[in-house]
């Protein structure tokens, strides 16, 4: 416990509060928050991903899946178990880096709350100085308006003479009775300076935070793909999953998952500046997300794929053989992709999301507005520079080996060729899980997924694929 007795030397301020600063206690008892920290993002993760995966047992919500079981088992290049042991291997790297960094974390405290609002308060007066000079500058007499503004409105006069406010009670510098009174702060500087601490500053530190973990994974995640030899070394265990499922987000090369998701998330944290819970919770949401990005659904009322185009069908397209070296950003936005023209450009070229998408349609019952799977249009195609894809067309050597009817679906031209070109590529470059058989199976995938959609608009859905209730 810490007594702190204030001596300041702005004698024309209002004081600041003395306080007494003492261990805030632990968000669940007896479980400290730092050890709390460590296991509820790894708690979160199974949880979530176990309810999608009663989903896929039960075959809930199947309108709404953007793969078929079918493809789930035939696709992918890797067993369940194989997945789940490297998901431990990956959280407990994560678990062992957490603990680290929580050594280099001060305990949380509490008690000094007031005083940082006063603060806040104190800043917020300071600032009003500025205010006559401002008015100065494009003509206006601050004394004037005050004065004219004194008995209708004399906190706003107050505030135009620079924070001279002399019908507020004053109180004296606290551990000081020689010191000249000062006034106190007024109402609305308390309420602004409490928004600004308890608000303001934490939403900053969130958005910092996420900025910096979006930065950190798209360019390391692109960098993953446009280099062969980081590919074929480390990422491409990741997309042994061709058709993901939800406990498999942090199915990775152990390296690269160190790499890219725990120090990643670390980074941003203590760029952030924040304490142990936030921490917590920063942690978690991280890996709600991208669990949530991986679960095979695109369902119009999950609130984490409403939040954020960055969802489930979003980062399905990377995942697929003629979408792999686009959409890199993950896990919260798609700023990076959008800015240097990563998107995938094609639109729901995949007959496979006809399904999940006439549903979404009539969930949302948004009229003209129709639904996207994949967050893109196939207008973008032929309208967006072709950089950075420029050149995948002609580098894509393996793919003239391919008939064009294993070569499906087939993206609108421009854009999109190239960048389909490019990721179908970096398929046949994977000579361990990838190669033309990932290529002919998918083709045949998709042309089931053809025949379904035919058959249904033959048995009387043409209505609600065209977006309107039949």
């Amino acid at each position: 416990m810490v007594n702190v007795t204030q001596f300041d030397t702005y004698s024309d301020l209002p004081p600041l509060p003395d306080y007494q600063i003492v261990l805030q206690p632990s968000l669940l008892p007896p479980i400290p928050d730092k050890l709390l920290t460590l296991i509820l993002p790894i708690a979160a993760y199974w949880a979530l991903s176990m309810l999608f995966h009663w989903f896929d047992t039960k075959d809930y919500f199947p309108q709404y899946r953007l793969h078929t079981p079918v493809e789930v088992s035939s696709r992918n290049k890797v067993s369940r178990w194989e997945v789940v042991r490297d998901v431990v291997i990956q959280q407990v790297v994560q678990t062992a880096v957490g603990w680290l960094l929580g050594m280099t974390e001060p305990d949380d405290v509490m008690g000094k709350e007031a005083y940082d609002v006063a603060v806040w308060a104190r800043r917020i007066r300071i600032a009003q100085r500025a205010v006559p000079g401002v008015l100065a500058l494009v003509g206006l007499d601050a004394v004037g308006i005050a004065k004219s503004l004194s008995t209708s409105h004399p906190m706003l006069a107050g505030a135009v003479m620079g924070g001279r406010y002399r019908t507020l009670p004053t109180t004296t510098t606290s551990g000081n009775s020689f010191a000249d009174p000062s006034p106190e702060f007024t109402s609305w500087e308390k309420t602004l300076a409490h928004f600004i601490y308890w608000y303001m500053v934490p939403a900053l530190q969130y958005g910092i935070a996420i900025l910096v973990v979006d930065t950190w994974q798209y360019f390391l995640h692109r960098a993953m793909h446009m280099n062969k030899w980081m590919y074929t070394t480390f990422h491409y265990r990741h997309h042994r999953l061709y058709v993901p499922y939800a406990y498999g987000a942090l199915y990775n090369h152990p390296f690269e998952g160190f790499l890219l998701d725990t120090l990643g998330a670390g980074v941003a944290f203590k760029a952030a500046g924040m304490n142990t819970r936030q921490g917590t919770w920063f942690f978690t949401g991280c890996t709600l997300k991208t669990v949530d990005d991986h679960c095979g659904y695109a369902l119009p009322w999950d609130p984490l794929q409403r939040l954020t185009s960055n969802n489930a069908g979003y980062h399905d397209v990377h995942h697929q053989s003629w979408g792999i070296k686009t959409n890199f950003s993950q896990p919260f936005f798609t700023f990076w992709d959008r800015l240097l023209g990563t998107g995938w450009t094609g639109g729901d070229v995949s007959a496979r999301y006809e399904k999940a998408k006439v549903a979404a349609q009539r969930k949302m019952d948004q009229g003209s507005e129709k639904t996207t799977i994949t967050h893109s249009n196939a207008v973008d195609s032929t309208t967006q520079d072709p950089r950075p894809y420029q050149d995948e067309q002609r580098n894509a050597i393996g793919l003239s080996s391919i008939r064009l009817e294993d070569q499906q679906p087939l993206p609108p031209a421009g854009k999109a060729e190239l960048q389909a070109a490019g990721s179908r590529q970096q398929v046949l470059d994977d000579k361990k899980d990838g190669g033309a058989q990932v290529l002919v199976q998918e083709a045949a995938e998709e042309k089931e997924g053809l025949k379904d959609r035919v058959t249904g608009i033959m048995h009387g859905r043409a209505g609600a694929i065209l977006g309107v209730e039949s």
